[in-house]
């Protein structure tokens, strides 16, 4: 086990470069209730540096989340009669996904046996980086593909309840041993692992880091949205993905640092941290 210190330097960002020069991010989000999440994500993309973020997200969301804000683009997709995506979407994702640098899925998704199918295929087939988060992972759990290594890159993003239903061990058993039974899935599985919680602990099975930046303020609905969207830049911008992992998880966590301090931890919401990820950002390329 190796274990890594030093935090990567943000993509280098040429001056003659333009938008395809930063990547295409997309971000497959949301359901009817879940809006916000496919929102945060979004923004936590625009400002980890892509060129271009697109939202797929079911119709019946698109005019909140397309008037929220005008920088990034949305994909709407058929939805069931709950307000998730639908499987007959794939196709779509599929043929979206593959003129992307990177893809996220997850983010107030929701589940169903329709996503389940959705979120496997892409997990599998798709050949862009992805991250994995929220009801993605959930998605995945009765799945076999966890058990596959993937033919492409992947990072998963769970938290200590969401790992706990992963990896077939109780909340108590993942938080006593974070570093050992992450190593241990990631080099079992071929993803590189974020288990998120105080100190994330990010590993790719030979690698391994555990942040220290960040605080309570961040254990607030929708924090884990916004890293997956700077996740996701960070991947368009073609960072490795071990090393996009751990610059994302530091600078969402200093993020986090620098709104407390304006605004306190107990005061601290999601909707803050994009604002604080540009500051975060210029801390780190100084």
């Amino acid at each position: 086990m190796k274990r890594v210190t030093e935090i990567p330097s943000f993509p280098k960002r040429p001056p003659d470069g333009h938008k395809g020069t930063f990547g295409r991010a997309m971000i497959v989000a949301g359901s009817r209730g879940m809006s916000g999440a496919a929102i945060l994500s979004g923004l936590g993309a625009l400002r980890g540096g892509a060129g271009l973020v697109t939202l797929a997200i079911p119709d019946v969301i698109l005019s909140i989340v397309a008037g929220y804000e005008p920088s990034y683009l949305t994909r709407p997709l058929s939805s069931d009669e709950e307000g998730r995506l639908s499987a007959e979407n794939e196709e779509s994702l599929f043929e979206y996904g593959e003129e992307m640098s990177a893809v996220a899925i997850g983010p107030g998704l929701g589940q169903s046996n329709e996503l389940e199918s959705l979120v496997e295929s892409l997990y599998q087939n798709l050949s862009m980086p992805m991250v994995i988060d929220a009801d993605g992972l959930n998605n995945l759990i009765d799945s076999k593909s966890l058990l596959q290594k993937p033919k492409y890159p992947r990072i998963l993003t769970p938290h200590p309840g969401e790992f706990s239903h992963l990896c077939g061990l109780s909340i108590e058993e993942v938080q006593s041993s974070r570093e050992d039974v992450a190593f241990y899935f990631a080099e079992k599985s071929g993803t590189v692992l974020i288990l998120k919680g105080s100190n994330t602990v990010v590993t790719d099975g030979e690698q391994i880091y555990v942040n220290q930046t960040g605080n309570n303020g961040l254990a607030t609905g929708g924090s884990g949205d916004v890293l997956t969207g700077l996740l996701t830049a960070l991947l368009a911008q073609k960072m490795e993905p071990f090393e996009a992992a751990c610059l994302g998880v530091y600078l969402h966590g200093l993020a986090g640092d620098i709104g407390a301090e304006e605004k306190s931890e107990p005061g601290l919401i999601a909707s803050d941290l994009p604002g604080h990820l540009t500051q975060a950002i210029k801390q780190h390329l100084v």
